[in-house]
């Protein structure tokens, strides 16, 4: 059995409120070197605790980012980013985000078939996410920041995109803009990805691809097509986004979220 470690962090945490959802037209969002209190006064109880994560997770302590402030004005977001480590971030979130001013922000893939299904991975066992069913996304890294320290979002999910289903984006046809949709501290960035393809040939393909990977990030790839196909497994901002997707089979956005900082 692997310990779980727990820790009384007592920071500024203000009571969450639903989830949100919101469409934006362009992302903009820049690093900002930041010192993490909650990074530096708790590393020996992060560490403690991703060292029990690895036991069951073969996952390394790479170098990730958060997003630290943002806001949305004349329908783009604006915000500012950081660098810290993946121990503290997973950390972070297993405490329940005790430091709230930050944002486990990323790109995720709403890819959708031509006959309207839209293609979800199982996550691996391997994998933070073990069992979830969630589209392609992951939690952006230094790497995805411009010359000038610009955080390229469509790179970030680009990559996570074929990383995960063996897809190029560039086979696929955006829709305008981005859904924003906040649970939490959870900031999921979705882009709407359109084939022209089955959902059945896009289902071979990614198995395929899958197959090919020595440690693919999916264990499997389905199709959903209904509210009648939502699953426990979906994390709540996957499901948020279906249900409103669904809402009366018309795609509607709500546009009624209220950006945190000003």
């Amino acid at each position: 059995m692997v310990a779980t470690i727990r820790v009384e962090v007592k920071m500024d945490a203000p009571e969450f409120s639903g989830i949100e959802i919101t469409h934006v037209d362009r992302v903009e969002i820049a690093m900002s070197p930041r010192y993490w209190e909650f990074a530096t006064v708790h590393r020996r109880e992060i560490d403690r605790h991703f060292a029990c994560f690895q036991k069951t997770r073969p996952v390394w302590n790479g170098r990730v980012l958060l997003l630290e402030r943002y806001f949305i004005r004349d329908g783009v977001l604006h915000g500012l980013c950081f660098e810290t480590d993946y121990a503290s971030l997973i950390a972070w979130i297993d405490w329940n985000f005790p430091d709230r001013t930050v944002y486990n922000f990323f790109g995720a893939a709403a890819m959708r078939a031509a006959d309207g299904a839209y293609l979800i991975g199982e996550m691996g066992q391997h994998t933070a996410g073990a069992g979830q069913l969630s589209f392609p996304c992951g939690t952006p890294e230094p790497s995805d920041l411009d010359a000038n320290g610009s955080f390229d979002l469509t790179r970030s999910l680009s990559r996570e995109l074929h990383e995960e289903t063996g897809i190029d984006i560039d086979e696929l046809d955006p829709e305008p803009g981005w859904i924003l949709v906040r649970d939490r501290c959870y900031l999921a960035l979705m882009r709407q990805l359109v084939s022209r393809e089955s959902a059945r040939g896009l289902q071979r393909r990614v198995k395929a691809h899958l197959a090919s990977e020595q440690c693919p990030e999916f264990s499997d790839i389905c199709m959903v097509r209904g509210s009648a196909e939502l699953d426990a497994r979906m994390p709540p901002f996957v499901a948020a986004f279906l249900r409103e997707q669904w809402r009366d089979d018309v795609p509607r956005i709500c546009t009624t979220m209220t950006p945190p900082i000003a």
